[in-house]
């Protein structure tokens, strides 16, 4: 979590995430220890990124106050000694990163009421679920990789938020609409909603579930079901989404037992979407997988359980190689995936960070995977997707 107090309209960022027209209205300690003349300025220069990295680690921008600046709004190369590259454009960036923080600050707000014994209030998920719907429609290479990347702290409350997410990037790519859409990313954020009447945290158990306690658990969807439908103004969607997203398309799911198409489409998504954000998230009793890895037990070991050309368009929608992965390529380079090849899901568009030896390149390059580079006669495919943070490579140093 960032550790600038929260202030209405303004999104923490990596100090070196700054880019010039960029209006600085924090700093993660006291104004007098710097340099700078005023308490909030406009970023005018690189130089200025620098200065300002001297003395902060992490500071506040204003997304509303930021000027334009000269040259092109995406970057493709860069010096290494600047630490920085804009990948995404700054506009949607800014926005879709506000609309995100809001978002947890909802779910979190939403979610420790019912903690408390209060009731579940959809009005105030629903306001926050619909800006990133809304930006999964603009960009949803993008709003996935800031999801991705910016996984942190209570497993409930980001999961809920990514569950939205995920829904919302299948669902429109299966072309659905947008009364639909807006069912499913809430739905999809509910899920686990009835965790919050249980009395004691099963998220937080560092081994296994016994049989016994699996069985407790169970009971969230029922107690899911009940918070939501008490719920004032619920759509029927919403409902059907938490009350079946643990049904399976074998029959092998519960509460019901439920096959097939009997299961709702939109609780079809929903399940799989959860399944996979639990894979690929580190919990007290599982490592996280990386995406491929998930993607490919979800193709292979859980081919039966969950609709198979369901799997496929999901495969489809978020790349074999998500957009912010890190990877490790043939030629033992290691780079972060920035964009897709909707036609050669193997072949993304690859920005190189690391050389065969894992040294820092002085300069980074993208490469498109599906076409020779002059740098490179022999073809080059990803290897394996890493971890974030492998190899010291941090997506979040390039997307925030």
């Amino acid at each position: 979590m960032s550790s600038l107090p929260a202030a209405e309209g303004l999104i923490a960022i990596p100090a070196r995430a700054l880019k010039p027209g960029m209006y600085v209205a924090a700093i993660d300690r006291p104004w007098s220890e710097t340099p700078f003349a005023l308490q909030g300025f406009h970023v005018q220069s690189t130089e200025d990124v620098a200065l300002i990295c001297r003395y902060c680690n992490e500071v506040s921008i204003d997304p509303a106050r930021r000027v334009a600046v000269s040259g092109p709004v995406r970057q493709k190369r860069v010096n290494r000694d600047s630490n920085s590259l804009e990948l995404l454009p700054a506009e949607f960036a800014a926005a879709a990163n506000a609309d995100i923080d809001s978002a947890d600050r909802a779910i979190r707000k939403v979610f420790g009421q019912l903690k408390r014994g209060g009731g579940l209030e959809v009005r105030a998920l629903q306001s926050a679920v619909d800006p990133l719907v809304k930006h999964v429609v603009q960009d949803s290479n993008a709003m996935a990789a800031l999801v991705r990347i910016r996984r942190h702290g209570d497993y409930l409350y980001n999961h809920s938020l990514c569950n939205a997410v995920w829904s919302a990037v299948l669902g429109r790519h299966l072309g659905l609409p947008a009364e639909d859409l807006g069912c499913l990313a809430l739905g999809a954020s509910l899920v686990d909603v009835g965790m919050t009447r249980l009395d004691w945290d099963p998220l937080a158990k560092p081994a296994t579930l016994s049989a016994g306690e699996m069985e407790a658990v169970r009971r969230h969807v029922d107690l899911g079901v009940t918070l939501v439908t008490d719920a004032p103004g619920v759509d029927q969607r919403v409902v059907d989404v938490v009350r079946n997203h643990h049904e399976r398309f074998d029959g092998s799911g519960y509460p019901h037992g439920l096959a097939g198409h009997d299961i709702p489409i939109l609780a079809r998504i929903a399940g799989l979407v959860d399944t996979y954000d639990a894979m690929i998230t580190k919990r007290p009793h599982a490592p996280s997988r990386t995406s491929f890895e998930a993607v490919q037990e979800l193709w292979d070991g859980e081919a039966s359980r969950f609709q198979r050309e369901l799997v496929e368009q999901f495969i489809q929608a978020i790349g074999l190689f998500p957009t912010g992965a890190v990877v490790e390529l043939n030629s033992g380079e290691v780079g972060i995936v920035v964009a897709q090849n909707e036609s050669r899901r193997l072949k993304p568009r690859v920005m190189l960070i690391l050389d065969s030896q894992k040294r820092r390149y002085r300069e980074f390059k993208v490469v498109d995977l599906s076409e020779r580079t002059p740098t490179h006669d022999a073809e080059l495919w990803v290897r394996a997707e890493l971890h974030p943070g492998a190899h010291g490579v941090h997506p979040d140093e390039f997307f925030l």
